[in-house]
C-alpha cells in the first residue's frame, strides 16, 4: 500500500516543526505538503529546512492549491483558520485531523457537516496517552460515583489563549457522561470569595498558565480519607505529533466519518 501523503499546517510554528520531523520518519506517511501563513519568512524554504532534515517540499501558503498533493491535512492552528482549511479540504476531498481547540458550538457543527463528505478525526488531544487516561477516567467515574469529589486542574504554556483546555473539558464531559450528569450543568470554573460549601454534584475546574508548560492534566476523585488521581503530563508536543500521524494512518482509505482518537485507538 503507498504512503499516505499528509499536509502539515503552521509549518514554521512549534507543532508545525514536530509534525515535519515526525512525519519525515515515518515510512508509511510522505510529506506532500507544508503551509504557513501569508507573511511567514518560512515562505519558499523547503520543510526540511525547518527542520534540519533532507526535504524538499516548499513552504506556501496557498492551502487550496497545495491539497492537490496530500491525502489528509493535519491542522494543529486556531478556529477560524482551521474552519477555512476544512472548507477547502471538502471541496477537495481531502481528509482532515484537526487537532485545534477552543471550537464554539456552531464551529463544531462545521466540523460534523463537513464530516458528511470528508473523512474527519477531531479530538481535543491527539496524545495517545491522554486519551487512554480518557478511558481510565470513565471506568473511574463509573466506579466512584458516590462520595467523591471531582476537580480538574490543567497547566499550559503562557501563549495558550482559551481556557480551561480542551483536553480539560473533554475529561470533564467524560466524568460527567460517566455520572449521567451534563457539564455544561454542572461545571463550575472559577472560585473566589466566600463560595459556601461545595456542591457535591459539581465538576471544578483550575486553570494554570505559565512558562513553556506543554500540557499538564490531572482529575482528582477526592473522597473521605482518599484521593484517586488520574494525571498526564507532557515534557513535549511530540505525543501530540505522532498520534495526529496515527490519525492520519487511520483515515487512509475512509471516505467520510466524523472520528476521534478513542475511534483512532479502537478504546469504544
Amino acid at each position: 500500500m503507498s504512503a499516505t501523503r499528509i499536509g502539515v499546517v503552521g509549518a514554521s510554528g512549534r507543532m508545525g516543526r514536530m509534525l515535519i520531523e515526525a512525519a519525515l520518519k515515518d515510512d508509511q506517511l510522505a510529506l506532500g505538503a507544508a503551509f504557513d501563513q501569508p507573511g511567514s519568512p518560512a515562505l519558499g524554504k523547503t520543510a526540511g529546512e525547518l527542520v534540519g532534515m533532507p526535504c524538499e517540499v516548499l513552504v506556501t501558503d496557498d492551502v487550496a492549491a497545495g491539497l492537490k498533493n496530500i491525502d489528509c491535512l493535519i491542522d494543529f492552528t486556531r478556529p477560524q483558520g482551521t474552519l477555512v482549511h476544512l472548507e477547502l479540504c471538502r471541496q477537495a476531498g481531502v481528509a482532515i485531523v484537526i487537532g485545534t481547540t477552543g471550537f464554539e458550538a456552531d464551529g463544531k457543527a462545521a466540523i460534523a457537516a463537513a464530516a458528511k463528505d470528508i473523512s474527519v478525526v477531531f479530538a481535543p488531544n491527539m496524545a495517545v496517552g491522554v486519551n487512554l487516561a480518557f478511558k481510565l477516567l470513565d471506568t473511574a467515574a463509573r466506579i466512584l460515583n458516590q462520595g467523591y469529589d471531582i476537580e480538574i486542574v490543567e497547566a499550559h504554556h503562557r501563549l495558550k489563549i482559551d481556557a480551561p483546555s480542551g483536553t480539560a473539558l473533554r475529561m470533564g464531559e467524560v466524568v460527567a457522561s460517566a455520572l449521567g450528569r451534563d457539564l455544561e450543568e454542572c461545571a463550575v470554573y472559577g472560585r473566589e470569595g466566600v463560595t459556601g460549601e461545595r456542591d457535591p454534584s459539581t465538576i471544578g475546574f483550575a486553570t494554570v498558565r505559565g512558562g513553556d508548560i506543554v500540557g499538564d492534566h490531572t482529575v482528582m476523585f477526592c473522597g473521605l480519607g482518599e484521593r484517586i488521581e488520574v494525571t498526564h503530563k507532557a515534557s513535549s508536543r511530540m505525543p501530540y505529533a505522532l498520534g495526529s500521524l496515527r490519525a492520519a494512518r487511520f483515515l487512509a482509505g475512509r471516505k467520510s466519518g466524523l472520528f476521534d482518537m478513542q475511534d483512532v485507538l479502537g478504546l469504544r
